[in-house]
């Protein structure tokens, strides 16, 4: 008898093949950009089929959603010239070669992998209980190695800043999409920030956290630009940018304190993990859905415009 599960998994592997293709191989940018961003959704389907549902979503949020968003972007910014030159036969060659190369030492490297390593999943599993949260996910990224945590913060907020010194003279502009988007954007704003505190406070014990709430929270923001329901004015920007650094100011003052505290860095005092890891978060939620919010449309405004 075939297994329906078996027959979804390898349609689901074939597509993602497909469109890793067609992404490299179509020759409009518009399309490549559709179909890179069918990929992040397929993609995201095989973490959820790999019982990885935290993986699933950042994909589906910043693989499918602000960096296809991204691409699409820059594709209406560019100019491009009357007579497009084709790409010199040796260039194309050579990036198949060095492709099929990396392709090749990639599957070597898996293939050799050793078969004793067993990682940290033990480790995560025995500290588990001193953690302050049940999910292990959560326990690694805010907690057993939550300095990591930080650092991709920083990285997201250097993303931002780069963002708006790029796209700052362009501003939040928007058409609108129409009279029926402006009920929808009253329904689905408040049901995303339900769902982001959900998300938030489910983390400890479940898949979500920060960054999926984070995500979520940024698609409400989105509807809200794009449906012209809240247009940031230049004189916004300061509160804008206090909120997209919020998170990070929070997450690198907790560094300082528990150091001083414990001696460590982001070492919670005995006991009160929990509430450090909720404070965090709930600060990162923020922050991460502002930021996602302005990557997605350019940048936090200037100052000092009405």
């Amino acid at each position: 008898m075939i297994d329906p599960l078996m027959v979804f998994d390898l349609l689901l592997a074939a597509g993602i093949v497909w469109m890793a293709w067609a992404s490299l191989a179509s020759g409009d940018a518009f399309r490549m950009v559709v179909a890179f961003m069918a990929f992040g959704i397929l993609v995201a389907l095989a973490w959820v089929r790999l019982n990885a549902p935290n993986v699933g979503l950042a994909e589906a949020a910043v693989g499918a959603g602000v960096t296809g968003a991204l691409f699409l972007r820059t594709i209406a910014l560019l100019r491009r010239p009357e007579a497009p030159e084709r790409t010199n036969r040796t260039v194309r060659t050579a990036a198949a070669v060095l492709s099929a190369a990396v392709t090749a030492a990639l599957i070597a490297a898996l293939v050799l992998l050793p078969d004793a390593e067993a990682g940290y999943d033990a480790l995560v599993a025995r500290y588990l209980a001193e953690s302050g949260v049940t999910n292990p996910v959560t326990a690694v990224l805010l907690n057993f190695r939550a300095y990591d945590t930080l650092l991709e913060v920083v990285v997201l907020a250097a993303a931002l800043a780069v963002a708006s010194m790029i796209g700052a003279r362009q501003g939040y502009l928007h058409r609108g999409l129409g009279l029926l988007f402006e009920p929808f954007a009253r329904f689905i704003v408040p049901l995303s920030i339900v769902v982001a505190a959900y998300l938030l406070w489910l983390g400890s014990t479940r898949p979500g956290g920060a960054f999926q709430a984070g995500a979520v929270l940024a698609a409400g923001l989105s509807v809200l630009l794009m449906g012209r329901i809240y247009l940031p004015r230049g004189t916004h920007a300061s509160l804008l940018r206090w909120l997209a650094i919020g998170g990070l100011l929070v997450f690198a003052g907790a560094g300082v304190v528990t150091l001083v505290l414990t001696g460590g860095l982001l070492q919670y005092p005995e006991g009160q993990d929990k509430i450090w890891i909720v404070a965090i978060e709930t600060a990162l939620t923020v922050s991460i859905g502002v930021v996602l919010a302005a990557l997605f449309h350019g940048g936090i405004p200037k100052g000092g415009r009405a």
